[in-house]
């Protein structure tokens, strides 16, 4: 199975330019926020200060996922959303042989989703935690992929106690 979160982006694109036109929207009538500070630096500190966490909160969730199970190994890739095709500082990708997974969990943050893989090392003595980071890709596919490793999960346990 394939799948991957790549109709996000121009989500995210619209999201930072709403992000961009709110904050002039913001510097321009900022005297609206006489109310809440007299002193128009505060506010304009306080502004910037909202608008900054918000653009960190998107940038940290919005990340391109890329699930591979077809053949022999399993391929997943998290990697930047916005800048990916030019730099290649957030990416992290994992490939696996299939009979290596030992588990997987799906934690469901309150605005953050992540996918907790277990896998065995090559000699099955040791086993690594791999987070992949799935907030934007859609329940339907998360179901699937979810489908997916459990099938693979489930048939390691069978071929592990035969």
């Amino acid at each position: 199975m394939r799948t991957n979160n790549a109709k996000v982006k121009n989500v995210i694109i619209s999201v930072y330019f709403i992000l961009i036109v709110l904050a002039i929207l913001l510097v321009t009538v900022f005297s609206a926020f006489k109310d809440l500070t007299d002193n128009p630096l505060m506010a304009f500190l306080i502004i910037l200060l909202i608008l900054a966490a918000l653009f960190f909160i998107i940038h940290w969730i919005a990340k391109y996922f890329e699930y591979d199970s077809d053949g022999l190994k399993v391929v997943i890739t998290n990697k930047g959303l916005l800048l990916s095709d030019y730099f290649n500082y957030r990416e992290h990708t994992v490939e696996f042989e299939k009979d290596r997974l030992s588990g997987f969990k799906i934690y469901n943050y309150l605005i953050y989703k992540e996918l907790v893989l277990y896998i065995k090392n090559k000699n099955h003595d040791h086993v690594k935690k791999e987070r992949f980071n799935v907030t934007l890709v859609a329940r339907k596919k998360r179901k699937y992929m979810k489908q997916s490793l459990s099938k693979m999960v489930k048939h390691n346990r069978k071929a592990r106690n035969s």
